[in-house]
């Protein structure tokens, strides 16, 4: 199954820039930042802020993390989907 990927504008930080993800990605951004309580934007400054890779790679590595429960300090400690991009390999 062949998905085009999509490309759309974002803010961060004052500047506008655009970013290419598959449709999946997309969907799971726009409820991550609903579930954050946060804008799509915000979102995609706070991944941005702790990328050590371009940005794309790192919102799907992020929502990726996300989806296994990495985001769940009760059963990883302080572990979040924004800490993964701290660890050394």
């Amino acid at each position: 199954m062949s998905e085009a990927l999509l490309k759309r504008s974002v803010t961060i930080q004052g500047h506008a820039t655009s970013l290419t993800l598959e449709p999946v990605f997309w969907d799971a951004l726009r409820a991550a930042a609903a579930e954050e309580g946060l804008s799509i934007n915000a979102l995609v400054a706070r991944i941005d802020e702790a990328r050590t890779t371009n940005l794309s790679s790192a919102i799907r590595v992020w929502l990726f993390r996300r989806a296994r429960g990495n985001g769940d300090s009760s059963s990883h400690g302080n572990q979040t989907p924004f800490s993964a991009f701290a660890e050394k390999d």
